[in-house]
């Protein structure tokens, strides 16, 4: 009989799944993806490996559990931290004050080297999560250009320009702030 992690069968679920992704995470900053095993993820998480094929039947399946868990976290305090914002430009600026100074917490480098070891079926649940978070941002644009704040001719494009400026690691949150209001603002002139 397997041991229990946990008080109940739920808890035990949450505990198993978060002790692989802990693992998932430490091991990617070792090695490549291709190069980790169910055995690997086993042994690093401290659980048994058929305990593991009982969550997960194989490492894609792990790599999408962690990226829906971490997508919803991620929307959750996104979420929060819009709440109270009540117009599209503080909206904007809290979008990309949160994604500047949460990247090290969400993002791992799940990026295209990956996707490109997966089946077609996990590069679309992939698109999901990503799918997700634009949501976030095409729904605060549109709102904008309703409102007069910006100047948004082409959402679909805007979205994308705006996630590659998002991905400059090296600049703070205060200068992509400044660059990605400045590029949509309605008082460009």
């Amino acid at each position: 009989m397997p041991k229990i992690i946990g008080e109940s069968l739920e808890e035990h679920r949450v505990a198993m799944r978060r002790r692989v992704f802990d693992a998932l995470v430490e091991l990617l900053q070792d090695r490549p993806f291709d190069a980790i095993t169910m055995a690997d993820l086993a042994a690093h998480a401290k659980v048994g490996r058929s305990s593991l094929y009982n969550h997960f039947k194989d490492k894609e399946a792990v790599v999408v559990a962690f990226a829906t868990e971490e997508t919803g976290r991620y929307l959750d305090q996104l979420n929060e931290s819009l709440a109270n914002q009540t117009t599209p430009t503080a909206r904007l600026e809290t979008y990309v004050r949160h994604h500047v100074d949460t990247s090290k917490d969400f993002h791992i480098g799940l990026g295209p080297e990956l996707r490109a070891m997966l089946s077609p079926e996990s590069v679309m649940a992939m698109r999901e999560h990503v799918v997700a978070v634009e949501q976030v941002l095409r729904q605060i644009l549109i709102d904008g250009a309703a409102q007069g704040e910006f100047a948004v001719d082409d959402v679909d494009a805007i979205v994308s320009l705006l996630h590659a400026t998002l991905s400059a690691r090296h600049a703070s949150a205060d200068t992509t702030t400044r660059f990605v209001l400045a590029a949509v603002s309605a008082d460009r002139d």
